[in-house]
């Protein structure tokens, strides 16, 4: 075990990496009951040390981290399965009881978890009208024709954006394994902390031989900007990696779970990711099925 340093506010860079890979555990295993010692062990630091430096690099102790992890997850699965009970959606999150995951979720919302779901759930429809009549405000309007193809356990969607034709593909992917740089804090809007994230990652994988032809970068979102607090939200800057990769310093390790992604390709300027995000999750994902 480590010894914290005297100013932890100054933390290393291999500290940091092994936060980080508390956070990646946390994320992966959301519906664990967690305890200090299994955290403080996958950290490599002492009980003691542990929390104290969790708290220096988060801003928020281990256990608010938890709580609000857990409650914003589970804001976002309120919406993204309409159907599914609310009480499942809160097992499914971590939470050992429905009084527990209501009491937590007003301390985050200030509402419980079905109004939550109303609430979104009437302002979708109204914007989904807007989208459709347009509005006297000048909002955007989106007309999309679908066209479904199937081949090869693929699906393909061509739809229309602004008179610009876009394509949606969903995908069987398998599990990747990828080495990351992240960042916590504001990143909308802001092309030099992605220069300067991507500018470490290949520092360390160019002398390491990962960067080749095939090279495949991916950029992780750990937390829905919609529902999480600017200064609260994690980016991952990756790179696919062979397993076996051993990182260190500041180059964290995580794996990618294989499944059914959504993939749509776009030519953008810095000011435009926000029309697509808001096309795929908001035209696209709706009238999928």
């Amino acid at each position: 075990m480590d010894n914290t340093p005297a100013d932890i506010k100054n933390l290393n860079p291999e500290y940091r990496a092994r936060i980080n890979r508390v956070l990646d555990y946390i994320e992966k295993n959301i519906d664990h009951e967690f305890n200090l010692d299994e955290l403080a062990q996958i950290s490599f630091f002492s009980k003691f040390h542990f929390h104290r430096i969790f708290t220096s690099v988060m801003n928020e102790t281990l256990f608010d981290f938890i709580q609000r992890t857990r409650a914003e997850k589970a804001a976002y699965l309120l919406l993204a399965d309409m159907t599914k009970p609310v009480t499942a959606i809160a097992y499914d999150c971590g939470f050992s009881s429905p009084s527990l995951f209501n009491r937590t979720f007003k301390k985050y919302f200030f509402i419980s978890p079905s109004q939550w779901r109303k609430n979104k759930s009437n302002r979708s429809q109204e914007d989904s009208n807007l989208n459709q009549t347009g509005s006297n405000k000048g909002q955007a309007k989106f007309f999309s024709p679908v066209h479904v193809e199937y081949a090869e356990n693929t699906i393909r969607w061509r739809f229309s954006m602004n008179t610009q034709q876009q394509t949606v593909e969903v995908k069987d992917l398998p599990e990747m394994t990828v080495a990351y740089v992240r960042n916590i804090g504001p990143y909308i809007g802001n092309p030099a902390l992605f220069e300067k994230l991507f500018g470490k990652l290949c520092s360390w994988a160019g002398p390491r031989n990962l960067i080749g032809e095939d090279a495949k970068f991916i950029i992780v979102y750990h937390d829905n900007p919609d529902i999480t607090e600017e200064d609260k939200q994690r980016i991952s800057v990756s790179l696919v990696v062979p397993a076996s990769t051993v990182v260190s310093g500041e180059t964290g390790k995580m794996t990618i779970a294989s499944g059914k992604y959504a993939i749509s390709r776009f030519r953008l300027s810095g000011s435009e990711f926000q029309e697509a995000w808001s096309w795929v999750y908001g035209t696209w994902l709706p009238q999928s099925g």
